[in-house]
């Protein structure tokens, strides 16, 4: 992964799985489906019932929004490349976004949990999400579109790294 402005030196991130990509593209697909659907049925039952909506106002809209949806499906590969993590000695760095980076440090000392979860759309590519949860809401973290295998190495070992840190405090 190419490394930005943002990301500490010195860092090779790990990225989360390419079936990723393809869960995503469903899931936002579908999102864009219904939330155009939702939209067009005014303008449906315009052209049916002739309400009077302005054509001024209807095809502008749904304009906007088939090219906001086709930005939004066009970079959901980008946007899955940019996700990435790291480990280090003492916390674990999470990376993500493409306009908007964020990079997340959670110190291991402050996990209280470390969670799985994976719903019928990710089990079916073999993926999982994994949810920190820490002392503090402002750094919980997750890590979506990991290989279950590698998602439940993650929880086992900052589980284990967590304690070890809590122990020491």
């Amino acid at each position: 992964m190419h490394s930005e402005a943002i990301d500490p030196t010195g860092v090779e991130w790990t990225r989360v799985d390419d079936k990723y990509i393809t869960v995503r593209y469903i899931s936002t697909i579908t999102s864009w489906l219904i939330t155009i659907a939702i939209v067009a049925a005014p303008v449906v039952a315009d052209a049916m019932l002739g309400w009077g909506i302005p054509d001024w106002l209807k095809w502008p809209v749904l304009a906007v929004l088939l090219v906001w949806a086709v930005i939004d499906i066009v970079l959901v590969p980008r946007r899955v490349r940019a996700i990435g993590y790291f480990e280090r000695a003492d916390d674990l760095l999470i990376r993500r976004g493409i306009l908007f980076q964020r990079v997340v440090a959670v110190p291991y000392g402050r996990l209280q949990y470390v969670d799985i979860e994976a719903g019928p759309l990710m089990r079916k590519f073999g993926l999982c999400t994994v949810q920190l949860k820490t002392a503090s809401a402002a750094t919980d973290a997750t890590i979506p579109g990991a290989v279950r295998s590698e998602g439940a190495r993650l929880r086992d070992e900052l589980s284990v790294r967590g304690q070890a840190r809590l122990a020491g405090l």
